[in-house]
């Protein structure tokens, strides 16, 4: 990775704690679900022991369930281990203000073991070593993540009573590019465009989207981690910045019937000299490198669907006609494939359409980037583009469920080969945990159609 002047300087900061102006230091890292866990500092501790030394946090942090119950499984944490601590060490590149906090500065966390070793299942450093590789190679990963979510009225407070059913929307209506439609909510997207910015982020757009409410807010791509990070601070504060306006809002996969929330992800190559690895003069302005990093999504797309749509409600949203893909395929510009290719030149980069707005940043991009070496380092051939309707073309289907995607998984051998079977392991595990608690629950479906007319 290139060194890159962070939004905010050390010692900008000692300046920001001695005037006042800063009081309060966040240090968090992502969890398996890419949430942002952590600590509030002391700003003038943070600087005279944190910065230095870092801190500590519960190992169990990697080995709960969304609802941070322990559960068995895990071979790094759990009751038999004691759930000790691992460290928590400060990336000082991460460090900026997070202006819809007063006082408050951010920055993210590496994970490492007692003896200095990085704890091999954290995201982060699975991202990190899947970014390793790819330099081995003379490779930088340049990303994008579009990331929507669908906007209520309703505070999180009133959600959670109402059992998240009969919230109303910010919108009413399809507002996909509807300029009258965001100008309704334009003064909760100005704040969060606004101050994701003031963190350091560079904003591109807001629009609407084809569900009632739903929203995009688009930021500009960049070296892979950085985007990951800047992806998690966003999806943390558009949540914060939501509950202080009074309102809620949800990047989960599939909120009802209509269309879902995804994560288009964008990825390019650049090279040692800072050009597109990626732009060629093969067919469709591909260079080789292009297609077989591009024959090893496809080749791995189905293996790996667990790190790009890791929960029950992600399968929900692959269903034809939804802009969400069912079939492992690739097309230029077409909007049926999983796979899009896109741009020209300095720009030519290709759209992975799985994932949604559940997605783990972190994972996806992992998965993504050890796909595509699995490609280059394999030599695969591209086979031949959709053209048409990737629907109801005769492809290989994405996997339908997360238990399918989960035994693809497990059974991998490309991910054994990629990430280890000690990361292979765990998140078959977390796989595992979601799917008995959903076996377990009885639905509001199961209750609507049974208990008088069964």
């Amino acid at each position: 990775m290139a060194d890159r002047t962070p939004p905010l300087a050390v010692e900008e900061l000692r300046s920001l704690v001695a005037s006042g102006e800063i009081d309060t230091v966040v240090l968090a890292f992502p969890d398996m679900q890419g949430r942002l866990q952590g600590k509030r500092f002391a700003a003038p501790f943070f600087l005279d022991e944190v910065v230095e030394h870092g801190t500590e946090g519960c190992d169990y942090l990697l080995a709960v369930d969304v609802e941070m119950n322990t559960v068995d499984g895990y071979e790094m944490s759990s009751w038999d281990r004691g759930y000790g601590d691992f460290a928590m060490r400060p990336d000082l590149s991460t460090l900026r203000r997070v202006p819809w906090h007063e006082g408050t500065a951010l920055l993210v966390a590496d994970l490492a073991r007692h003896d200095g070793s990085p704890v091999a299942v954290a995201p982060r450093q699975i991202l990190r070593r899947q970014l390793e590789r790819l330099a081995g190679l003379g490779l930088t990963a340049q990303v994008a993540t579009e990331l929507e979510f669908i906007l209520f009225k309703d505070s999180y407070e009133q959600a959670w009573d109402r059992g998240y059913r009969g919230l109303t929307p910010a919108n009413q209506y399809n507002t996909d590019y509807s300029v009258l439609g965001t100008g309704r909510v334009e003064p909760l997207l100005r704040r969060i465009r606004r101050e994701m910015a003031t963190a350091g982020l560079t904003v591109e757009s807001a629009k609407g989207e084809c569900s009632p409410g739903q929203q995009e807010i688009a930021f500009r791509y960049d070296e892979a981690l950085v985007t990951c990070d800047q992806h998690a601070l966003y999806k943390t504060g558009a949540k914060e910045i939501a509950a202080q306006e009074g309102v809620s809002l949800t990047f989960m996969a599939k909120y009802d019937e209509r269309e879902g929330n995804s994560c288009h992800i964008h990825l390019s190559l650049t090279d040692a000299r800072g050009d597109n690895a990626m732009a060629g003069d093969g067919p469709g302005g591909m260079s080789p490198v292009m297609r077989h990093f591009l024959a090893g999504q496809l080749a791995a797309l189905r293996d790996f669907s667990l790190l790009y749509a890791p929960n029950i409600n992600s399968y929900k949203r692959f269903q034809p006609g939804t802009f969400a893909p069912t079939a492992v395929a690739w097309g230029h510009d077409n909007r049926t494939c999983a796979l899009r290719v896109i741009g020209h030149g300095r720009s030519k980069r290709f759209e992975n359409r799985l994932p949604g707005g559940d997605a783990n940043p972190y994972l996806a991009v992992a998965g993504l980037v050890a796909a595509g070496l699995h490609g280059i380092e394999q030599g695969l051939e591209l086979p031949e583009e959709c053209t048409g309707n990737a629907y109801t073309a005769d492809h290989a289907h994405v996997p339908a469920t997360l238990r399918e995607a989960a035994e693809l998984w497990e059974n991998s051998v490309v991910a054994k080969a990629a990430f280890g079977d000690e990361v292979v392991a765990h998140y078959t595990n977390m796989a595992r945990v979601e799917l008995a608690a959903f076996d377990a629950a009885v639905t509001d479906w199961e209750l609507r159609r049974s208990f008088e007319r069964l």
